[in-house]
């Protein structure tokens, strides 16, 4: 079986697991249900909503339509170890980079995020189930060693120990990015709920999680507020998001911070990109122009710039997404705008 094959098994595979799991149906809902259950144990992030939201995201990616937007498969000579030092922050963020190892030809040699053990431990173990032959190209490990190349996600702070420890080697190294959302003020209610699930899904804890919006001067968030009113009874039900909300909401009013609130979002104005979980930044523009020159001054920094009309915006050099897209990926959106397949095939 060649790998594309493999990939549409496993898209097939995960959507019936996933179809027997909500319908209660099948004597591998429990096996299933216990591995989302470990896994929010593991990480209270990590709910079954937000972990078989990330397994959707996975099929969409693996269907045959997705998978031609790849290059041709190369076949390589002289498979190499790659290290894929995994990032935690939402569920199975790392996958893409094992794809794209396995895709390549290449050996996998996974360094797992204590953050997300569970789901891609399981994930690898249904890559093999599809593919027994994949069992040589898939390795878990404790420690990192005797790679040839190096794919690590991290912190900024993490990136400067990337680099100091394989910094020798051939590497993607990524580090802190945002992303953001460009309103005009007049979007309609359907665009301000795909803006919701840009902003809310993972609780906002991904690069491709909006954390600041650009609004036109004289804009009210009234209307903005009542858009993304779908997400508060779920937000509020998770502990660890409200005790986020309730943190910063104290902390501002201590230190005598304006800024709006809805009772599960905190929105202020500020310049800075990155934010805390329950809070969005958001700043005003007067010249569409200007606000784009500035994103692409600033373009390292962005993971992605989401907005209602792409056609709205044009700029040559700036990827606009359309709203509610952001936490869809398609499997050649590459993360930091690197080609990881280019960079495998390269070695």
């Amino acid at each position: 079986m060649n790998i594309t094959e493999t990939g549409i098994a496993l898209s097939e595979r995960l959507k019936r697991i996933i179809t027997d799991f909500q319908n209660k149906s099948d004597s591998q809902n429990q096996k299933f249900e216990a591995v989302l259950h470990q896994a929010e144990i593991a990480n209270k992030w990590f709910t079954a909503d937000m972990s078989v939201h990330a397994l959707q995201g996975i099929i969409s990616m693996l269907q045959p339509a997705s998978l031609a937007l790849l290059p041709a498969e190369v076949k390589v000579v002289n498979p190499k170890n790659i290290g894929i030092i995994c990032a935690g922050n939402i569920p199975l963020v790392a996958f893409h980079d094992l794809w794209c190892v396995l895709y390549s030809g290449h050996r996998a040699v996974l360094k797992l995020s204590g953050d997300d053990t569970v789901l891609m431990t399981f994930i690898c173990e249904l890559l093999c189930e599809v593919n027994p032959d994949l069992k040589q190209s898939i390795t878990i490990v404790e420690r990192l060693k005797n790679a040839d190349a190096i794919i690590a996600t991290g912190s900024n702070n993490a990136f400067r120990y990337f680099d100091y420890y394989f910094g020798k080697y051939p590497h993607i190294f990524r580090k802190n990015r945002n992303s953001v959302a460009l309103l005009t003020g007049n979007e309609t209610v359907t665009q301000m709920h795909a803006l919701a699930d840009d902003l809310f899904m993972y609780f906002g804890l991904g690069c491709r999680s909006i954390s600041k919006v650009f609004v036109p001067e004289g804009y009210t968030f009234d209307f903005f507020f009542e858009s993304i009113q779908q997400y508060g009874h779920d937000l509020l039900q998770h502990n660890k998001y409200c005790n986020n909300y309730e943190y910063h909401k104290a902390l501002y009013l201590l230190e005598l911070i304006p800024f709006l609130t809805n009772n599960f979002l905190i929105i202020k104005e500020a310049e800075a990109w990155s934010t805390p979980v329950s809070v969005l930044h958001y700043q005003y523009y007067n010249d569409a122009h200007k606000l784009l020159a500035h994103l692409f001054d600033n373009k390292e920094l962005l993971q992605c710039i989401a907005v209602a009309d792409v056609n709205e915006w044009p700029h040559a050099s700036l990827k606009l997404h359309p709203l509610g897209t952001l936490q869809k990926p398609l499997i050649n959106d590459y993360a930091d705008g690197i080609n990881t397949l280019d960079f495998l095939n390269n070695l």
